[in-house]
Formats: structure tokens, C-alpha cells, sequence
């Protein structure tokens, strides 16, 4: 510990009550308190798509360990004296690189977010040979979920950081002087052991995880980045928290060896440079997120009030068909890039463009800006692709299936399985908590319903997940038991991955029984919520994008 927490030979034992001390253990609590307020603000609103998409669990968890070692080092400008001489070691050789462990974990899923909604865009491929059959660890690790991968990555990672830490508390007399190698103990009082205590080479692990963490992940990151341009503000977070944790490591080693810091060290100890970072990764992983919510709350009621001002206009003028027809011709506008911005920017104009009926023109006649938008830069592609498959699905059906006659009619049982089979690989691809990549953010009614008509076929036709995650299944893979047709099957496990699903659709059907609640309604609640969401999310804020009105997306 000793000068790690500005100790020096000439330090008095007890409690330092100094203006600077009380000064950092004020700011250590105003400042917990205002992260713990951030932090229950986000479980609050845990649902909401900004939040919804990050995942609370690794990046609170990462904060929350952060936060420890921060408020240790701001009480222990105070307290530094009278705690033992290893205290500082351990806390910095457990909760700082676990917690930066675990917090570039939960950042990265901003690439792996964004590298799958491309394929909401970008047409997949058809599949390139037969899956892959190897075995052994290294296939099986390849085949599981990513936030598995992560999980298990970063726990190894921090095995080895706890493992080195033990290792250097062990083979060092620094803090022990019954053990360890001959020659590494400390002499003198007790202020100047801790003061040595504060520094050498026992503290190599921590040093090189920080380096490692920040000067190689984070870049890598940083640069991966470079060409996503979202609106939910996590490019935002993860370039600053990548920004911010490049001078600690070494301002740290410079305010702890180089003599010409010693006056600064007085009121701004080395550990502080760490602590800087740590607070604007709270800043960034903490409150950017909150303001999302805020701003995305502010929208959705600027995008009701502009709606209700323009039925209301419509009503008192009596001239709803001339507006719909106006707001038709505003949205070709839109997607042609044929007016400007600014000529188009009226009241009444952005009103009638805010509509439910100007965005079913457009999901209706041309909804792949918007589908762009929503993939690239909303990182919710699901919404509208989940709105066009249904769409596509409805117009399908023939009228003796949507008026209900077909189900009475035991000839028409073959036509009913087949219109089954694409609703069932809607309900994989977008509904089901344990296929579906992004599942849609829907009423748990809606989903019981869904699952009562549908869980059971997708069962048979996709298999079991082994690790169903129902809050941010990043799963790139899922096996699938189930024979391909009626007349053959098969007793391997086959592993199809992303780019394979889609001709999954082509290869696989359901043969038994279509449940009875199946009918051409069966989506309406789900496509009722997804488009209302779309329409006060998404909606406005492509709207209100300037590379729209310049025929860009």
C-alpha cells in the first residue's frame, strides 16, 4: 500500500482529517448515491429499447466492482494509515481487473449487436456446405451463444489475473515475513514498511491487466467502431469508455515513481488517475444510458402530441382525405429525396408524416429505408422485418383461411399446415425466447398465447435450446433434432448457424397436428404492439434524420 494511497515515511498513524481528505469522502458519497440513483433508474426502465438492447447484467456488474475499488481509494485518502499494509493490493488486484473484465465484456456486444442486425439488410447466403461435425472443446466453445463465449473468456481471463495476484502475495515477504523468497521483506517503522508496501513488482499483474484491458482491447473496439453510426447513443459509450481508460495505467506509474509528482500526490494520490477513468465510464455507462431513455421518452410524446394535433385539425377542418393524400405525397417526398428538407418542415407536414397511416404507406410501398434505419442505426431491424414478414404472410393467405371456412373443411388440411409452417418460422425467427436472435419486446400475454400455438411444433422442428436467455439471446447457433421431412430423419445433432437459417425455412416443415388456436389473427396482437412501438421509436426519429430527406439511409 504505503505511497499507492499517498503514505509516506512521515505519515502519523490514525485517521487523516485534512481538507483534502474530507473533500473525497464527501464527493465518494454524493457520488455513489448519484450512480445508485443512475443504476435503479436503468432496472426501472430495464425494458425500454436503449436499455433492453445493452443487457444490465455484465455492465452493472462491472460497474458495481469499479465503484468498489473507487470508493476504497477515495476513503483511503482518510483511512490510508490505519489500514492493513496488503489492503490496497487485494482490492486492486481483484475488484479493478475483474470489473474492467467485465465491463469491456458487456461493451463489446455494441460490435456483436451490430454485425447481427446487418442481416436484417443484407441478404444471407444460401448454405456453403454441410454444418460442421467436429468435436472436441474448441469446436463446441465455437458453437456456443456469444454471451456465453464472453462469459466463459473473461471468467478465464480473471482466474489467471486472481491466480497471478495470490501468486505475488505468495512468493513476496513484502507483507509476511514468515514465507516467500529471501531478500523481498521490508524494514523500518511501520509508516515506512507501508510506504514500500505501496510499490514493486508484486503489483505487475494489475499493471498489465489495465495495459491489457485499455491499451489492446480498447483500441480494438475503438476501431472496429469506426463506421456504425447508431441513434441509441452506445457508439457514443463505447468510444468514450474507450477514450477513457487510456491514461490511467500510465499516469499511475508516473504520479507512483516519478519523485517530481510528490507534491501533486498530496492532494491528487496515484491511484486518482484510475479512479478518473472509472468515473467517466460511469458517466458513460450509467447516465448516457438514463438520457437515452429520457430523450426517447420526450419523442414518444412529441410524436403522440404532433399526431393528436393533426386528427384534431383533420376533424374540425373535415378534411381527412385530403390530408391522407398530402401526407402520402409528403412520404414519397421523403424517400425520394425529391424536396428538401426544409421546404417540407412545416407543422402540418411533419404531423401528417407522424401518422400510423404514413408509416403503413410505407411498410406497404416501400419500407426498406426504414428497415435500413432501423437495422444500421436503431439496431432494431426485427421490428420492421417482423412487420413486412407478417404483411407478406397475410396477403398470402387465401380468403377461405382468413375468413375462417378453410378450418372447417378437412381438405384443406394440407393448405392450413403449409400457411402453419411460415407463421411457425415467423414465431422462431422474431417471438420465440429461445430461437429467435432478437426477440420482439411484447406483452407477456402476447407471448403466452403465441407460445400455446406454437412452442410445441417449434420444439419438434428446431429442437431444445440448451441455454435459453430471454432478456438479449445473442445466440449465433441452435441445434436442430428434428427430421427434415416425414419419410426420413435422423439421430445427429445438427448445428445451424446464422447465415444457415434461412434456408432452414425451405428444409424443414411441421407434419403433425395445427393447433386449433391458429388462425389468420394469430400475429394481430404482435404486430398491433411492434408497429405502435416502431411508430413512436423508430418512426419519428427516421423521420427527423437528415440523411432521410436527402434520399439516404
Amino acid at each position: 500500500m504505503g505511497s499507492e494511497l499517498g503514505i509516506t515515511a512521515n505519515t502519523k498513524p490514525g485517521l487523516a482529517i485534512t481538507p483534502v481528505s474530507i473533500w473525497w469522502v464527501c464527493w465518494m458519497g454524493i457520488w455513489t448515491v448519484c450512480v445508485a440513483l443512475g443504476m435503479a433508474y436503468l432496472i426501472v426502465h430495464r425494458n425500454s429499447p436503449t436499455v433492453r438492447i445493452r443487457g444490465l447484467g455484465l455492465s452493472l456488474s462491472a460497474v458495481v466492482l469499479l465503484h468498489m475499488y473507487w470508493a476504497s481509494v477515495q476513503t483511503g485518502v482518510m483511512i490510508g494509515a490505519m489500514m492493513p499494509g496488503d489492503a490496497q493490493y487485494w482490492i486492486m488486484g481483484t475488484y479493478l481487473p475483474c470489473g474492467m473484465a467485465l465491463f469491456h465484456a458487456s461493451n463489446s456486444r455494441f460490435l456483436h449487436v451490430a454485425k447481427l442486425q446487418k442481416k436484417y439488410v443484407q441478404p444471407r447466403n444460401s448454405i456453403c456446405g454441410s454444418p460442421s461435425q467436429r468435436r472436441g472443446l474448441i469446436s463446441r466453445f465455437h458453437r456456443l451463444a456469444y454471451t456465453t463465449k464472453t462469459l466463459i473468456t473473461v471468467s478465464i481471463l480473471m482466474v489467471v489475473q486472481i491466480f497471478l495476484t495470490v501468486l505475488m502475495y505468495l512468493i513476496s515477504r513484502k507483507w509476511h515475513s514468515s514465507w516467500g523468497i529471501p531478500g523481498t521483506e521490508v524494514h523500518g517503522t511501520p509508516m515506512e514498511q507501508k510506504t514500500e508496501q505501496g510499490t514493486g513488482w508484486e503489483w505487475w499483474p494489475g499493471v498489465v491487466s489495465q495495459f491489457f484491458w485499455s491499451w489492446l482491447v480498447a483500441p480494438i473496439v475503438l476501431w472496429k467502431s469506426r463506421n456504425i453510426h447508431d441513434t441509441q447513443g452506445w457508439r457514443v459509450q463505447t468510444i468514450g469508455c474507450a477514450i477513457a481508460g487510456l491514461h490511467a495505467t500510465p499516469m499511475w506509474l508516473i504520479a507512483l515513481y516519478v519523485p517530481g509528482m510528490a507534491p501533486a500526490n498530496q492532494y491528487w494520490i496515484p491511484p486518482q488517475w484510475i479512479c478518473l477513468s472509472v468515473v467517466f465510464l460511469e458517466i458513460f455507462t450509467v447516465f448516457v444510458p438514463c438520457w437515452e431513455v429520457m430523450r426517447r421518452q420526450t419523442l414518444r410524446r412529441e410524436t403522440l402530441d404532433a399526431i393528436a394535433q393533426w386528427e384534431k385539425r383533420n376533424k374540425a377542418s373535415d378534411s381527412g382525405a385530403k390530408s391522407l393524400d398530402s401526407g402520402s405525397t409528403m412520404v414519397e417526398s421523403l424517400l425520394s429525396g425529391r424536396k428538401s428538407r426544409k421546404s417540407v418542415r412545416t407543422n402540418a407536414s411533419e404531423e401528417s408524416i407522424l401518422t400510423m397511416s404514413a408509416l403503413e404507406y410505407v411498410l406497404e410501398r416501400n419500407p426498406g429505408p426504414l428497415q435500413e434505419f432501423s437495422a444500421l442505426r436503431e439496431f432494431s431491424g426485427e421490428n420492421v422485418a417482423f412487420l413486412t414478414a407478417v404483411s407478406d404472410w397475410k396477403n398470402s393467405l387465401p380468403p377461405s383461411v382468413q375468413d375462417g371456412t378453410a378450418f372447417k373443411d378437412k381438405n384443406s388440411k394440407d393448405m392450413i399446415r403449409s400457411h402453419f409452417n411460415r407463421a411457425l418460422h415467423i414465431y422462431a425467427e422474431f417471438i420465440s425466447r429461445e430461437h429467435a436472435e432478437f426477440p420482439l419486446n411484447i406483452a407477456s400475454t402476447d407471448v403466452r398465447k403465441l407460445q400455446n400455438t406454437f412452442d410445441n411444433a417449434t420444439r419438434i422442428v428446431y429442437g431444445e435450446k440448451d441455454e435459453p436467455n430471454p432478456v438479449s439471446p445473442f445466440s449465433a447457433t441452435f441445434p436442430v433434432d428434428a427430421p427434415l421431412s416425414p419419410s426420413t430423419s435422423t439421430n445427429s445433432e445438427k448445428t445451424l448457424n446464422v447465415s444457415e437459417s434461412d434456408t432452414l425455412k425451405n428444409l424443414v416443415q411441421y407434419w403433425g397436428e395445427v393447433p386449433a388456436e391458429f388462425d389468420a389473427s394469430v400475429f394481430d396482437n404482435a404486430e398491433h404492439s411492434i408497429k405502435y412501438l416502431v411508430l413512436t421509436n423508430t418512426w419519428p426519429k427516421f423521420v427527423k434524420d437528415p440523411k432521410t430527406w436527402g434520399g439516404q439511409v
